[in-house]
This record gives structure tokens, C-alpha cells and sequence, in this order.
């Protein structure tokens, strides 16, 4: 099993400099040379759990060694044997993770797995690549936050699109000073919530399918009756019991660049906007008001960034000064600055705004990177991760403390970070952690 250390700081900041990120990196490395083998158990390996095992497995120097799904079908565990067929399959994640002589996992789960899992694998002493957002709850990201810096393990969130050049150019722009200390943040997501079904738990049950092992799905979360097509394959991420909704979705992707490029910490205050909710489902829309305390990159001593989401629906208002309607895309953030503002679309070029006073600014030209074989590369020594559960820890709970907002629509909360302290509403710090089925109850989460 590799082992991880850190390297000194001259190679650090040489690596963090070849990459082109942003910020500084966690560097830590396994002890075996670059170009060792790494053994890789993927746990989750349908849906998006597929390519995560692919883009990995892109790297020369990764066997898969071992899958695992609850699915045995052909679209899950089916595929992925038929794929790598020297791979040991397993149905419970927990049999993996003891039978198998691994260095690294990939955890490519419904949200509300992927705290036990990842903890577990730390645990081991493996290297650990889990999907965003990190955790279901604030309390399980401080806790592996936590534990994967105890371990020296390399971890790294699935937000892929932070390797990419358009949101490393989007940070270099400001960290360049193009548009000065930045004084407001509006990031957005208008898109369908695809997984939508119904809007509350249906009566009754269904058969369970050959091949799906439904209790392994549900986990940590309580029991509740198999439906077909509403939970699994891909609707769970409509239901609180097993997702964090659209905020959850695309939150982790939408607010990296902006946190990243003004180096934001945590929010000290909260609240949102959005329809009245049930205990079951998510809202079709919501807006998040956080407030930050200012950096280097920001004008004042604190800062606001606000997150809106629902179909169509689109900072127009706010932006009309900067942007026409019909020039805004689908999803992305505009961050308003003292000299200018700065259009990050999710996924797409950066655009310096107004065009006409930026026409002739020389922009950064960075290469595209590989989030999974940074990883990868990082796990055998060669090279860092920037999205780290150092940093993605974090971001998850920005993302996690505005989820907890749309229960408690229409009142401001106050954390205090250091203390975990989340106060304004009676129900607030309960919403921070859950309870776990005992069957799959992991120590220090629950």
C-alpha cells in the first residue's frame, strides 16, 4: 500500500507552478516511484461512477484492481466487468475495502454515501477521489476534512471542471488584477432540474429488481420502500434524504472559480429565498444570500455573493448594467470588480467586460489538465491536487450551510466557522449532521 509524505517545499511550489492553478496546492506523495502501478478500487461505477472509473483509468499508470456497485445490471456493475474483466466486483463497498490490497478508491455514490465511504477508505490509509459535493452534511466534510490531513492521504473532489483552462484563466484574471478588488458575486444555474418525478413519496412499493441490492443503496439513510425509477437509477438527487438538490448538483462546479479566485473562507452569514418545502423533495428554485469576510481580492471587509437557481432564471436584473439578458448563459457567475467585471460561464471561456475596454488585455493561455489524472499522478508522486479535501472541504460547507437556508427559507443564520456554530433558527444546528442506520453507522460521522 503507497504510503504518503510530504514533499519539501521547493518541489511544491514548483509543481503548484507548472500546473497553473490558482492557488497553492497540498502536496503530499506515495512513496513508490512515478512510475509504480497504482491499484484502484472504484465504488460506484454507473452513471457518472463510470467515467470517474474511465478518466482515471486514462492514466497509464492505474490498474483497475476492483469494482463495486449495488447494481449488478448492465448498466452498473455489468458494464464495468464487461470493461476491466481482471476486476474483482463486489456489491458492498464495506467487503471491498476489506478484502482488497488497494492504494486509492473512487467514490461515485448518491450524496448521502459518500462520507462512510470515503472515511472508511482514509482510514486504510488509502488515497481517496470522491465526488462533489464531498459530503451530505457540514459535519461529515469538517470530519474527513479532518481525517484526510491526519492521514497524509492525497484527496481530491470530483469538481473536474476546476482543471480545465476556462476556470484557471477565469482565476488567474483576478489574482492578475484585470478587473480590481472585486465588490459583488452573482453565480447562477437555470437549467431543468432533470431528476424531478414527483413531488413527495409515493405510496406504496415495487418489486425490487434482480441484481439491486436496494438495502446497500439506501445505506446510512433510513428505510424506506423501493419505487422503480424514483430514487434509482439517477432521480435520488431530487430527495433530501440522499442529495443536497440543485445548490448540491452544481454548486461545488459553479462557486469553485469564485472561490478560488478571491480566496474566499467561510460565510459568517446566510439565508435564502425559495418556496415552502416538504420534508422529502427540493425546491424547484431558491436564491442564496452568503456573506463573506473580505481578502486581498475583494473591495470592502466583507463580501456577498449570491446563488440563484430555477428554470430560467437568471440574474437579469441585477446584471443589466453589465450584461443583456440574451448574453447571459444557461449557468456561470459575474463577478463585479472596481475596474470591470468578469463573465465565468460553467464551462466556457472567461470574458472581460466591457468588451471595448478589455479588446486589447492579454488573457492567459492555459492548457486544458486531466482533474482525475492529476490525481492519479499525485497518488504516485508526481505532481498535486488542487481541489483537495483541504479546499473542497470548505467549499462543500458554503455549498451545504446555503441547503440548510432553503429549509429555513427567509431567516439569516450565523456561523461561526471555528466553533461550528450555526444560530438564528431553533432547528439550525441540528440540520448541520444526521443520524445513520446503525447497519452502516461509521464512527466519528454520526
Amino acid at each position: 500500500m503507497l504510503a504518503a509524505h510530504q514533499l519539501n517545499r521547493r518541489r511544491f511550489l514548483q509543481s503548484a507552478a507548472a500546473a497553473g492553478f490558482g492557488l497553492p496546492l497540498i502536496q503530499t506523495a506515495g512513496l513508490a516511484g512515478p512510475n509504480e502501478q497504482l491499484r484502484l478500487g472504484c465504488i460506484g461505477v454507473g452513471g457518472k461512477g463510470w467515467s470517474d472509473m474511465n478518466e482515471t483509468a486514462a492514466s497509464p499508470h492505474v490498474v483497475v484492481q476492483a469494482i463495486c456497485d449495488i447494481d449488478e445490471g448492465p448498466k452498473h456493475l455489468g458494464q464495468a466487468a464487461e470493461k476491466y474483466p481482471h476486476a474483482t466486483r463486489y456489491t458492498d463497498w464495506r467487503e471491498l475495502l476489506d478484502k482488497e490490497k488497494l492504494d486509492a478508491v473512487t467514490v461515485s455514490t448518491p450524496d448521502h454515501m459518500h462520507a462512510p465511504i470515503a472515511l472508511s477508505a482514509i482510514r486504510r490509509g488509502l488515497h481517496v477521489y470522491c465526488q462533489k459535493p464531498l459530503t451530505h452534511t457540514v459535519k461529515e466534510a469538517r470530519v474527513l476534512t479532518k481525517a484526510a490531513k491526519e492521514a497524509g492521504v492525497v484527496t481530491q473532489m470530483g469538481n473536474q471542471i476546476q482543471a480545465f483552462a476556462e476556470y484557471r484563466t477565469a482565476v488567474q484574471l483576478v489574482h492578475g488584477g484585470a478587473i480590481g478588488k472585486v465588490k459583488e458575486v452573482y453565480s447562477w444555474q437555470s437549467g431543468t432540474p432533470r431528476w424531478r418525478i414527483v413531488d413527495d413519496r409515493p405510496a406504496g412499493s415495487d418489486p425490487v429488481p434482480k441484481g439491486l441490492h436496494w438495502n446497500g443503496w439506501l445505506g446510512v439513510a433510513p428505510k424506506r420502500p423501493y419505487k422503480a425509477d424514483i430514487y434509482h437509477p439517477f432521480a435520488w438527487r431530487d430527495w433530501q434524504d440522499f442529495s443536497n438538490g440543485q445548490l448540491g448538483d452544481f454548486g461545488c462546479h459553479i462557486l469553485d472559480p469564485v472561490t478560488m479566485a478571491l480566496k474566499l473562507t467561510a460565510p459568517t452569514k446566510i439565508s435564502a429565498d425559495a418556496p415552502p418545502i416538504n420534508s422529502e423533495t427540493w425546491t424547484d428554485w431558491a436564491t442564496i444570500h452568503y456573506e463573506f469576510p473580505g481578502t486581498e481580492y475583494t473591495a470592502g471587509d466583507s463580501i456577498k455573493v449570491t446563488w440563484i437557481d430555477g428554470e430560467g432564471v437568471k440574474p437579469v436584473e441585477q446584471l443589466k448594467e453589465i450584461l443583456p439578458e440574451n448574453q447571459l448563459p444557461g449557468s456561470g457567475s459575474v463577478l463585479i470588480g472596481e475596474k470591470g467585471s468578469l463573465l465565468i460561464p460553467h464551462v466556457g471561456k472567461p470574458r472581460l467586460l466591457p468588451d471595448e475596454k478589455f479588446a486589447d488585455y492579454d488573457v492567459p493561455q492555459l492548457e486544458r489538465l486531466s482533474h482525475y489524472v492529476l490525481w492519479a499522478d499525485a497518488c504516485r508522486g508526481v505532481g498535486s491536487t488542487n481541489s483537495h479535501f483541504g479546499y473542497s472541504g470548505r467549499l462543500t460547507e458554503t455549498v451545504l450551510l446555503g441547503t440548510i437556508a432553503i429549509r429555513l427559507t427567509g431567516t439569516e443564520l450565523c456561523w461561526d466557522s471555528e466553533s461550528m456554530t450555526l444560530t438564528g433558527h431553533p432547528k439550525a444546528a441540528a440540520m448541520l449532521s444526521k443520524d445513520y442506520r446503525r447497519e452502516f453507522a461509521v464512527e466519528g460521522l454520526a
